[in-house]
């Protein structure tokens, strides 16, 4: 395709530049975040995915009730293979326990151990400024931005 073809194109079929497309935007600001989470958590030995699944766990787990990796991938929207890989991780660093529930249930319990809920208490703050740094008061619970991404994801 040359060059007035390609032109042509992304005038009539585009938004006329990336920077108008809002999926762009988002995958480039998701990026940024996820990069510089990564950077923040690195020296707690953390990912942003470990991070976002061991507060997931401790979420979950605050109520006492039974958290299973199903449990967890419905409510993170993640692959289960993914959460599988991901609590195999943890547990390997001591961050999670998994234990059958009872005798013949299929279902795992995720629990957070004490080296998690500590790992989480150092990282959490570091999360929460990383999000303040990138999207300031839009970031902040009850914002305009957040408000829309929370109706955005339940739609």
């Amino acid at each position: 395709m040359d060059k007035d073809a390609l032109a042509e194109l992304f005038a009539s079929a585009a938004l006329g530049a990336p920077e108008n497309a809002v999926g762009f935007v988002m995958w480039r600001v998701v990026h940024r975040y996820v990069r510089e989470i990564d950077q923040a958590l690195a020296p707690l030995d953390l990912t942003h995915l470990q991070f976002q699944t061991l507060a997931l766990a401790g979420w979950l787990n605050r109520t006492g009730g039974p958290v299973t990796q199903s449990g967890l991938a419905a409510a993170g929207d993640v692959h289960p293979i993914q959460v599988s890989q991901l609590l195999k991780t943890l547990e390997g660093k001591g961050f999670v326990a998994r234990a059958r529930r009872t005798e013949g249930d299929r279902a795992n319990r995720v629990e957070v151990t004490n080296a998690g809920a500590a790992v989480l208490r150092a990282a959490m703050p570091l999360a929460v400024e990383v999000q303040h740094r990138i999207f300031g008061d839009e970031g902040l619970p009850g914002s305009t931005l957040l408000n829309t991404l929370l109706r955005l994801d339940n739609a």
